[in-house]
């Protein structure tokens, strides 16, 4: 019987050891180790699954060079080289264009969609189209309200309401007392919801600023002129990162002390807030909006799956400052915060 017990306690000794190496394995390695594997995976045109190769199609309202889509595209093709899947990317900034992709898509009987519902009105009949064709609809980033309403499976992003909520109540903290909120896309009703909401939890005073986005140059004299008028504007807020930089551009040549926050990170963006030239940022994690949108659509095909129970999967507002950006740099450099 000692002999067993012997036995018994040699034979836990070796599999302690054994976990233990494994255990060691993974920690040492995290993350980083895991997505090299699945890039390599992908580079050499290897997926983690041997389901067939769907083909997904994501058409979102980015305008050209917003990089807040660059990182969207850069989560979902690493999602879709993980799940076997043909991703296929286009974007329109014009509503009427932007449905006319999703139509084509689903001319194309692509297996799944992933769409935003900036403008929903114009999307509302081309994303019921696709659902009754049996093609299975995700939204993303915007279009929480009509998402379900519409006929997609959920939705996936951030409460544009509730983001600008977290806006208010942290200049609130910050001690500001009047703030300009900039809109850089007419018609977006995320963005006004982001405004709504600042104004409805801050205690000071907000005035919405309409811009041209596509027009960086315009966008930053509309600032700097608003600034040289109102010597009392003492925060700023855009609503994407491209802007931020020409926020802080319009404040110096304006003479202004106004803090510049903003939606959104990037590189640029978290470089600034460790430098204290931004206050804050408040990121919705664009990345996991592109990785959650192809797995889940990825999920549902194999097996049926619904996260959320059909409600919104929430990928933020996370408030950002420059206590946090020293950690996130290293990701945003590589572009994937």
């Amino acid at each position: 019987m000692a002999r067993v017990r012997t036995g018994v306690r040699a034979m836990g000794a070796v599999l302690a050891a054994v976990l233990g190496a494994s255990l060691m394995g993974c920690s040492s390695t995290g993350g980083k180790r895991a997505e090299e594997r699945a890039a390599q995976s992908a580079a050499e045109g290897r997926s983690a699954v041997n389901t067939p190769r769907w083909t997904f199609a994501m058409v979102t309202h980015s305008g050209d060079g917003d990089t807040f889509w660059d990182i969207v595209q850069k989560g979902a093709k690493m999602a879709a080289g993980k799940d076997n899947i043909n991703f296929l990317y286009s974007h329109n900034d014009e509503a009427q264009q932007q449905a006319q992709l999703v139509q084509a898509a689903i001319d194309k009987k692509v297996d799944g969609l992933i769409v935003t519902l900036a403008k929903p009105d114009a999307m509302k009949d081309v994303v019921a189209k696709a659902a009754r064709a049996g093609i299975p609809v995700i939204t993303v980033n915007s279009g929480v309200a009509e998402s379900k309403q519409f006929g997609a499976l959920t939705h996936i992003g951030q409460d544009e309401s509730i983001a600008g909520e977290a806006v208010g109540e942290e200049l609130n903290k910050r001690g500001r007392k009047k703030a300009l909120c900039i809109l850089h896309e007419q018609g977006n009703v995320g963005h006004e919801q982001r405004c709504a909401g600042a104004k409805k939890a801050f205690d000071g005073q907000i005035q919405n600023l309409y811009v041209e986005g596509t027009n960086m140059p315009d966008v930053q004299a509309s600032i700097e002129a608003k600034l040289q008028a109102d010597k009392d504007i003492d925060a700023v807020v855009t609503l994407g990162a491209p802007f931020a930089d020409a926020a802080v551009k319009a404040k110096q040549t304006a003479g202004s002390k106004a803090e510049i926050d903003t939606f959104d990170l990037n590189a640029k963006v978290a470089a600034e807030l460790k430098a204290k030239t931004l206050g804050f940022a408040v990121d919705q994690q664009p990345y996991l909006q592109g990785y959650e949108a192809v797995d889940l659509l990825w999920l549902y095909r194999y097996n049926r799956n619904v996260l959320g129970g059909g409600r919104p999967v929430l990928t933020g507002p996370q408030v950002i400052t420059s206590a946090d950006a020293a950690q996130l740099a290293e990701y945003a450099d590589r572009g994937t915060r």
